[in-house]
């Protein structure tokens, strides 16, 4: 086995790898390097490369074609909107992936996201750290919150991120509402939560935390009407995508005072532009696209792919294939 390695790989599980072959390993984010998916099989092809494990790159049909040894790509990460598998079928190119590698990631900092805004922790961080806390009570009378005990917590998509937040906002003793027409009410009932239109998470939710995919049917879900719904006490938490809020009608709601505030990790364009009308909406929380950003999610990825590596080279079916009935020894 020859691999090269573009993705954030844990040291324990690359030094696994290096028994079976030759491994280089290159991050991404070390580099700064995204590669022309040409060029990037052309390297694979003067290498001798038959692996290849990919968080960021674009993995289409030049590759394949310039890559004519490749057997793996391994993409560290759920969704597989940068590869196109139906190419690989085509060649001969197992692909496999790490779904549910930041499923905790991501529920935890939407938890953290709601605390911030709940407790006002950034303004409360200001506050002291900015040198303006010389009355002792002035945090009493200026960052009273709320608890989300007792709240209720609407949740817009209820895939495995979706059902984490549920589990934990469960725990904290709120009541947890939840829209996805892709599954059964009774279903969400086993897990403690109720079913609901999503017009009725909007009129009902104290928090409406979103966890779709980014695609056509949820472009723009959360417009002017959803927003128009909600609560004046409401707040709104975005780790799914940019392009699921209408933004505009987001910051308006914000400036008008229509609902409490929102905190998002993910914008419709990355990094935000200095233009953004969001750097100075009212009752906001911005960061950086950061909620699946944790070294557990590093190691979850680094396990699931090397593993995977592994039951190729012993010749055993691959645990997270998307197209599991290629066959990665045709035409070599």
């Amino acid at each position: 086995m020859r691999a090269l390695i573009l993705a954030p790989f844990a040291e324990r599980w690359l030094a696994r790898l290096l028994r079976l072959g030759d491994v280089t390993h290159e991050d991404w984010l070390q580099t700064g390097r995204i590669y022309d998916p040409e060029a990037l099989g052309a390297r694979l092809a003067t290498s001798g490369t038959d692996v290849l494990v990919v968080e960021a790159d674009f993995i289409f049909d030049e590759l394949f074609e310039a890559a004519p040894g490749l057997r793996l790509v391994g993409v560290c990460r759920n969704a597989l909107t940068t590869v196109d598998v139906e190419s690989a079928s085509e060649h001969g190119v197992l692909i496999t992936h790490a779904p549910g590698r930041n499923t905790n990631a991501v529920a935890e900092m939407t938890l953290g996201l709601m605390l911030s805004l709940a407790r006002q922790i950034p303004r409360a961080h200001a506050l002291v750290g900015g040198g303006g806390w010389r009355d002792p009570v002035a945090g009493y009378r200026m960052l009273r919150g709320t608890e989300i005990a007792g709240a209720t917590v609407g949740i817009v998509g209820f895939g495995q991120i979706g059902r984490a937040v549920a589990a934990k906002c469960l725990a904290l003793g709120a009541r947890v509402l939840a829209y996805d027409p892709a599954v059964r009410a009774s279903r969400m009932r086993a897990l403690g939560v109720e079913a609901a239109p999503l017009d009725e998470v909007a009129r009902r939710s104290h928090w409406v935390s979103l966890h779709v995919p980014v695609n056509e049917g949820t472009a723009k879900l959360v417009d002017a009407g959803f927003i128009a719904a909600m609560q004046p006490d409401a707040y709104l938490v975005n780790t799914s995508g940019g392009a699921v809020v209408d933004t505009g009608a987001l910051v308006e709601a914000l400036a008008a005072g229509r609902i409490a505030g929102a905190a998002l990790d993910v914008f419709e364009g990355h990094p935000l532009p200095l233009s953004s009308p969001l750097l100075s909406a009212p009752n906001v929380i911005l960061t950086p696209h950061i909620a699946g950003a944790t070294t557990e999610t590093v190691e979850r990825q680094s396990r699931m792919i090397a593993g995977e590596v592994e039951r190729l080279l012993a010749g055993r079916p691959l645990r997270f294939a998307v197209n599991p009935d290629v066959d990665p020894a045709r035409g070599r």
